[in-house]
């Protein structure tokens, strides 16, 4: 980094420092993940100019195993952080097909220049320092989090059960990244699986709209206040949180934030021994059965009330693998199979696991990365059915069975398995998203329009896959202008979806741009230079037989060789 940009820097009329990893304007302070703000140092370092996609991979990841998201994620969260509307960007411009520009001025102090850089104004609960730990202390430290989070969840409930009001429970919560206090940045996945736990908890109580874990983590590092928090997603409550080990000890601070008012609603810390973790656990599903009886269901509480696994080490190997899956590269897939493979092999009961490692496998099978996709496909099913079988009440292994028989074209089942996921959770936003999905290759076009907005709704920073949907099913329904519309915000999140570059290059032609859409057959080429109509034919799951013809004669009309 140069002089400069260690002394800091503006960006229209934002004061960035990038040592400290803040940006400042009026007043506000916001903290950027270190990766976005690396980006922006980089983007910083050539403003006005272009900067390719491949150029911030080389330059700022410097060879680290990461998927193609990862970049465009990035920048999701420099935008937020920034207040940029990608529509009418002010500050970051995504230049189609080339990459990225830095449209806002920059300008550097002088050396002389003593104003004033953003400090940091964090909640540090406890300062003392962290110790060594062994892989085992790891191990129990992940099984206490576990717990931990199941008890925050009663906190919750019971504050909602006493809203002043003496109404309902508030309708919305955004649960935030729980942040790592621990000096070991490779626990930072412990603090995920509480917030993922919480998540995950909350989900199923139909009374409560809980935001989705992929939108909540956009927030990660910043320093944002609820009230803003509150205002962009539309919630009422929001919850923020820290994790750290001392000794053989597990501090949790919760704080719950009612985001209309900004007073903390409730505040708690939680300290919990490592000596005599399945105690703990016990002792928290009986608290929550007890705290959850007279205001939720049977069937809720009797969820609530179950854990995933009883094994530390099943645990954390499992966390393990979801990190992996997370970076999607043909080499991640096969560490995270590894992962979840010895989670089962230490508890052979564990449904999450398998749940994984079907979607994994079928994962791998769908992005062309299997030797033997027939085999595979068995495989994935067979783990499906088991993740099922052993552990009915969480949505995540019917989302894996319903994801597994959409690769088979098992639509009916597919269908079954992923509405069965939205019922068991009625804030999962995957399921409605997974459901739309089958709708949307079954025919069910209007359906599946409705179910993306329910998901986008719990997800507001949505995925691809959303826009995937409402872009194939506005291409069904002959709408080719909101078609591309989708599909073009679908392939910026991530170009390398071979999929979503087929439905744009259909639409494109269905709208009459065939110049467009053979642009986009020119990028399929370098991606899957193999790739053909039959292939095609073959791997994708439209079942109207009318539809399916009419797709690939689009894709014939661009140039997609026989």
């Amino acid at each position: 980094m140069s002089k400069s940009g260690q002394l800091g820097f503006f960006v229209g009329d934002w004061r960035v420092s990038p040592p400290e990893g803040l940006l400042a304007r009026g007043g506000r302070t916001v903290r950027l993940e270190p990766k976005a703000m690396e980006v922006l140092v980089y983007l910083a370092s050539r403003p006005g100019e272009v900067v390719s996609r491949e150029a911030l991979e080389q330059n700022v990841w410097r060879n680290e195993l990461v998927g193609y998201g990862a970049v465009t994620n990035t920048v999701i969260k420099l935008r937020k952080a920034l207040g940029d509307d990608t529509r009418r960007p002010r500050f970051v411009a995504t230049i189609p097909k080339m990459g990225y520009q830095l449209i806002a001025p920059v300008t550097r102090p002088d050396a002389g220049d003593h104003a004033e850089t953003p400090t940091q104004d964090i909640d540090r609960p406890l300062t003392t320092p962290q110790p060594e730990r062994s892989r085992r202390s790891t191990i129990r430290f992940g099984a206490a989090v576990a717990a931990l989070a199941a008890l925050l969840v009663v906190g919750l409930i019971q504050l909602w059960q006493a809203d002043e009001t003496g109404s309902a429970a508030p309708a919305s919560i955004a649960v935030l990244p729980f942040e790592n206090l621990s000096d070991d940045p490779g626990q930072a996945y412990l603090a995920d699986g509480m917030t993922d736990d919480i998540i995950t908890d909350l989900s199923r109580l139909a009374n409560v709209r809980v935001i989705a874990s992929a939108t909540s983590s956009v927030y990660r590092g910043t320093q944002v206040s609820p009230e803003e928090v509150g205002a962009d997603l539309g919630v009422t409550y929001v919850l923020r949180g820290s994790i750290r080990r001392l000794g053989d000890q597990i501090r949790v601070n919760a704080q719950l934030t009612n985001a209309k008012t900004g007073f903390n609603a409730w505040a708690q810390r939680y300290d919990a021994d490592l000596t005599d973790l399945f105690a703990v656990q016990d002792e928290v599903t009986q608290s929550i059965v007890s705290a959850l009886a007279v205001r939720i269901t049977s069937q809720e509480r009797d969820r609530l009330a179950q854990r995933a696994t009883d094994n530390l080490k099943a645990y954390d190997h499992f966390q393990e693998g979801q990190r992996l899956y997370s970076t999607e590269s043909m080499e991640s897939f096969a560490r995270a199979r590894e992962e979840y493979r010895k989670a089962i092999e230490l508890d052979p009961n564990y449904g999450r696991a398998y749940g994984a490692m079907a979607v994994t496998v079928a994962a791998a099978v769908l992005r062309g990365w299997s030797d033997s996709p027939a085999a595979d496909m068995e495989r994935a099913l067979v783990f499906a059915r088991n993740a099922v079988a052993l552990d009915a009440s969480t949505p995540q292994t019917h989302f894996a069975l319903g994801f597994v028989h959409l690769v088979r074209r098992e639509y009916d089942q597919a269908a079954e398995s992923a509405a069965r996921a939205t019922r068991l959770a009625p804030s999962y936003a995957d399921g409605y998203g997974l459901l739309g999905l089958v709708y949307m290759y079954q025919g069910r076009l209007n359906e599946a329009l409705e179910l993306s907005s329910k998901g986008m709704h719990l997800d507001p920073y949505y995925t691809l896959q959303y826009l995937m949907v409402r872009g194939g099913a506005h291409y069904m329904l002959r709408d080719y202008d909101a078609a591309i519309a989708a599909l073009e915000g679908a392939h910026e999140r991530n170009a390398h979806q071979l999929i979503v570059k087929l439905f744009l290059t259909a639409s494109y032609v269905g709208a009459g741009r065939v110049e467009d859409a053979e642009w986009i057959v020119q990028e399929i080429g370098v991606l899957s230079p193999a790739i053909s109509i039959r292939d095609v034919e073959r791997s994708i799951p439209i079942s109207d037989g009318a539809v399916r013809r009419a797709f690939l004669d689009d894709l014939r009309k661009a140039g997609v060789p026989e």
